[in-house]
């Protein structure tokens, strides 16, 4: 089972402040993810996903790009995190695109390079509708805490491919692997940030020649 209900997306209001929201609740075998967006936000972030070192790193992300982000999270932890992180990314993805709406009025690329002490992370975004992710990012351990560093890459592809973006994550310096995933993390929320922010010379305008994304 897969629902999403209780999604909202008003558009931009007279004073040209956007109310974008989304919402989605995921339930399949393995999760029951609900999941609460909203781009326009001030980075209230209240996360649950029984995942310490995630919900330190969502809690970034939401701080970061100034989105409300809620998020309420069981799965099958007894088996692994794998379930849970990459669907928390794919709830995270479809909760962006049902916000995002039409994409009308938006930056629509966005860019940030981010420090953590000696790490230094990359992130680019383009908010076109095709989704795919590139992820050059090196971690010397297997474990953040008790987070398998692997599944910062799931999380990410998951996200990417539900919210119809390209992504670009490259690490340029690091070696303390808490820094390196944070730098990613608060990289990515820059990112979008930028990119999913109105346009003012733009008004309601798709970004693209092809009048669509």
């Amino acid at each position: 089972m897969d629902s999403h209900p209780g999604t909202e997306n008003r558009g931009f209001g007279d004073q040209g402040q956007a109310l974008r929201r989304g919402q989605v609740h995921r339930v399949t075998g393995e999760t029951d993810i609900r999941l609460s967006l909203a781009l326009d936000g001030t980075g209230v972030a209240q996360i649950a996903s029984g995942i310490g070192f995630l919900d330190h790193m969502l809690t970034a992300l939401g701080r970061h790009a100034l989105f409300d982000l809620e998020i309420a999270a069981s799965g099958d932890l007894g088996v692994d995190f794998h379930h849970t992180t990459e669907d928390i990314g794919i709830a995270l993805g479809q909760a962006f695109t049902r916000a995002i709406g039409d994409k009308r009025g938006i930056r629509r690329y966005g860019h940030a390079l981010v420090p953590m002490d000696e790490a230094l992370c990359e992130a680019a975004i383009d908010i076109s509708g095709r989704a795919f992710l590139v992820w050059d990012v090196r971690f010397s351990r297997d474990k953040v805490g008790s987070m398998d560093t692997e599944l910062f890459e799931e999380f990410f592809r998951g996200f990417a491919s539900n919210a119809g973006l390209a992504l670009h994550v490259t690490q340029k310096a690091g070696h303390n692997n808490h820094h390196i995933a944070e730098a990613c993390f608060k990289a990515v929320a820059r990112a979008l940030r930028q990119a999913s922010e109105p346009d003012a010379r733009a008004a309601d305008a798709i970004p693209s020649t092809k009048g669509v994304l």
